[in-house]
């Protein structure tokens, strides 16, 4: 088989090629001693770009790679986050994306090809709830193993010094600022709404206490982002987590969150509080209980209007930002997993009905 630097030679020329000349890319190709084709990918909310490449081997054979292509990192080779989270994961266990050369000065991390089946995608086979329960599961018993295996404590000395988010947490600060993020991009730029001082604060107080009571919950080392879209299925039956360069430390509660109150794909609560349940089962069963049930799921709940609110946020700005329309379809079924859970809380009644408000009217 070709070498792996060789492909990321030549992908640099097929690339050059197909910024200038279609036509003389697959030229280029044609003549390519390592490359039988190269096809871009569909990218996701990202600046970074994606190519699937059919690298030869022997005479007649191929093999299948990924290309992810981004800005220079040529001042921090292979401690820019992504591949310093990704070296830790796989040394503790974690499913994630093999890589198998970069080239830090083109921008270029060349990695396995799971495939184009995201847990989302697998979602569309389901056909009751019992399996859709098992893919769930499956999931949770991958980022059960993140959280019990993957922490500071597991780190060597030379990964805690490479991977930053360690040191970052979320802390009241930074959801606060979430919150903030989503008031300015989705309220104000995007519905351009002109919110009283009065309801400013009550939006403040209410997302303050959440925030307090979210930052005081001791932490795990979190995806981040640990949502259907963002857990690729292979054939083999691997899910593997993708998108988790922005690590950080937070409560448990945040991936759960994130995958069971998805904007992308709606459980219903009896599914949800099984699959919560089952979460706790497997921390047990790896050494991490949870002693105080009731508290966890109230906390569960905080955190899903806390996330969900920030990825309102996020489809906002990729709008006002970048013109990309593309995730605002995904903001009202958001919104009501906002509502439904603020539902659960009268203490949290005067900041539910101005978010409702200044959304519907």
């Amino acid at each position: 088989m070709m070498k792996i630097k060789t492909v990321l030679d030549e992908v640099k020329s097929a690339m050059d090629a197909q910024m200038n000349d279609e036509k003389g890319m697959q030229s280029f190709i044609e003549r390519s001693q390592g490359i039988h084709s190269i096809e871009k990918m569909p990218g996701d909310a990202s600046t970074r770009r994606y190519y699937r490449i059919k690298a030869k081997v022997g005479e007649h054979g191929t093999r299948s790679l990924v290309m992810m292509a981004m800005e220079s990192f040529e001042e921090k080779g292979g401690s820019i986050p992504f591949l310093a989270i990704q070296g830790h994961l796989r040394r503790c266990g974690v499913d994630v994306p093999e890589v198998l050369d970069f080239d830090p000065r083109q921008g270029f991390i060349l990695l396995e090809d799971l495939g184009d089946t995201t847990l989302l995608r697998s979602l569309q086979e389901v056909s009751d709830r019992n399996q859709e329960r098992a893919y769930f599961e499956k999931a949770i018993d991958a980022v059960v193993n993140l959280h019990v295996a993957s922490g500071p404590a597991r780190a060597s000395e030379a990964e805690k010094a490479a991977i930053e988010g360690f040191k970052l947490r979320f802390d009241e600060e930074k959801l606060m600022w979430e919150v903030n993020f989503t008031i300015e991009h989705f309220y104000q730029k995007h519905l351009q709404r002109n919110i009283s001082a009065r309801d400013e604060q009550i939006m403040s107080e209410g997302f303050r206490k959440i925030c307090a009571e979210l930052a005081a919950e001791p932490t795990v080392f979190t995806h981040r982002d640990y949502h259907s879209r963002n857990i690729m299925v292979t054939e083999t039956g691997r899910y593997v987590m993708i998108d988790f360069q922005d690590a950080r430390m937070g409560p448990a509660q945040y991936d759960l969150a994130s995958l069971l109150r998805d904007s992308y794909y709606q459980l219903d609560e009896t599914q949800i509080q099984h699959l919560t349940r089952y979460y706790l089962d497997q921390m047990a069963k790896r050494g991490a209980p949870v002693r105080d049930v009731a508290r966890f799921d109230r906390l569960f709940d905080l955190m899903a209007v806390q996330r969900n609110f920030k990825a309102i946020g996020s489809f906002a700005s990729f709008l006002n930002r970048r013109g990309n329309p593309a995730y605002l379809k995904f903001i009202g079924n958001t919104f009501e997993n906002i509502r439904r859970n603020l539902l659960k809380y009268p203490e949290f009644s005067q900041l539910r009905e101005v978010l409702y408000h200044y959304y519907y009217f």
